[in-house]
């Protein structure tokens, strides 16, 4: 293991293969919410990777229990409060999704538990996406009062289709594993106690394949993505510009009291 990665304080690293990669998401809570400090770093993270000479393929997995719950509220709080903290964030969502993009190493995910926000975004731009049947995989960004940024408008309606993609998006209903599968949104969908062993098994294949051909391969199928870029610029830039408004608040207020949220009825556009 090389000290590029000892920067990193919310994810740690180890190796089930000589070449394969494994960056587990840990920021202590009950659920793994994302706080600032990991969210600056899943954005630098893959990065490091590309240019790690040591690692053909990654694994990315949360805790035993979650996969990744979302941003914390207090982070929530500060981006709704600062500007300067909503620009700030607003560039790291922006490089966490065209780093993931851009990483020219196949990226493997392995989601238990529930899969929203910033290691959602990870977890469905991966490249191999595997979940537990049990997973709850929620883009919860209408909840919270924001425009469906982040991930969604980049890679759902690829995924899915368009209709799949705006009932889950508009709605924030929750899909599982077993559904995310049935309906496209990721690769596999395997039992928990499968889980692990799967994605160790998908990296290695990769990490032990043909170098060049993957990579190009991977290179070559996400230019469906960039030709995407501008629908998700739209939507990341829109997603920041409701975090200043009153519907953020109130999604996040209904949070934090555990109760339905009450938006304002009209809009101004």
């Amino acid at each position: 293991m090389t000290d590029r990665y000892a920067k990193y304080t919310r994810l740690s690293f180890d190796k089930p293969h000589p070449k394969v990669l494994r960056v587990t998401m840990g920021s202590g809570g009950r659920l793994n919410p994302v706080d600032a400090v990991m969210h600056r770093e899943l954005g630098d993270v893959w990065r490091d990777i590309d240019a790690d000479p040591e690692v053909n393929a990654a694994i990315l997995t949360g805790g035993p229990k979650a996969f990744s719950a979302g941003g914390d509220f207090s982070m929530i709080e500060e981006i709704i409060a600062d500007f300067d903290a909503r620009a700030r964030v607003w560039k790291e969502a922006r490089d966490l999704v065209y780093n993931v993009i851009n990483c020219s190493k196949p990226i493997v995910s392995a989601m238990r538990g529930p899969a929203v926000g910033a290691g959602l975004v990870c977890g469905l731009l991966a490249d191999i996406s595997i979940a537990s049947k049990e997973a709850r995989i929620i883009d919860g960004h209408t909840r919270l009062g924001v425009a469906a940024g982040d991930h969604a408008a980049i890679v759902w309606p690829l995924l899915c289709g368009m209709a799949k993609a705006k009932y889950y998006l508009l709605l924030c209903d929750a899909v599982s594993g077993a559904e995310a599968e049935r309906i496209g949104l990721i690769s596999l969908a395997v039992e928990d106690a499968e889980l692990d062993p799967k994605a160790e098994e998908i990296a290695i294949r990769l990490a032990e394949g043909a170098q060049s051909a993957i990579r190009w391969t991977k290179y070559s199928l996400n230019n469906w993505l960039r030709m995407a870029g501008p629908s998700f610029d739209a939507s990341l830039a829109l997603e920041f510009m409701g975090f200043s408004g009153p519907e953020a608040r109130e999604g996040l207020t209904s949070h934090q009291e555990k109760r339905r949220p009450k938006f304002p009825s009209g809009s101004p556009v």
